[in-house]
């Protein structure tokens, strides 16, 4: 996939919003407004999942690009800087190739990794990805875009 080709992927992908998932009273509404996002960063790719289970929660698995970075890792380490500076307090991700955070009462966490790591994780196991993020990271990838895998996600509360 070229730039030019992954950049018109990024503007047409639509800025998305989830009404909350499972079966409390407490609707937690998650919105991709809601995540501090380095300026500069586009939506390459988005996917929506929600679990009603027991533990219910929602999702969106997205693929995040910036030009303005010289390396994914750049773009991973001011993604968390970004974060941080906007209030979310930094915790451990589900791996040791992740970073993570909690918004401001712990309403909504994000998780987030190279396009490189995610993908390695995937491969090692590690973590699960629907295919369609995993071939968008593996796009940025030979495109040689600045990208990172981020995961936000919101459960329910009660």
């Amino acid at each position: 996939m070229t730039l030019r080709r992954l950049g018109a992927v990024a503007l047409v992908v639509p800025v998305v919003a989830l009404v909350g998932c499972g079966h409390s009273a407490n609707h937690t509404t998650l919105s991709l407004q809601e995540l501090p996002l380095v300026p500069g960063a586009k939506v390459a790719r988005v996917i929506k999942q929600c679990d009603r289970g027991a533990n219910a929660f929602c999702a969106l698995e997205l693929v995040i690009v910036n030009p303005h970075y010289r390396s994914s890792d750049g773009l991973e380490k001011a993604e968390h800087r970004w974060v941080r500076a906007a209030g979310w307090r930094g915790v451990g991700g589900d791996t040791i190739y992740e970073n993570a955070a909690e918004s401001p009462g712990h309403k909504l966490r994000v998780t987030y990794a190279t396009a490189f790591d995610d993908l390695r994780a995937v491969v090692l196991g590690s973590i699960h990805r629907p295919q369609a993020i995993a071939v968008a990271l593996s796009h940025t990838m030979f495109a040689h875009m600045p990208a990172m895998s981020v995961l936000l996600e919101t459960g329910d509360s009660s």
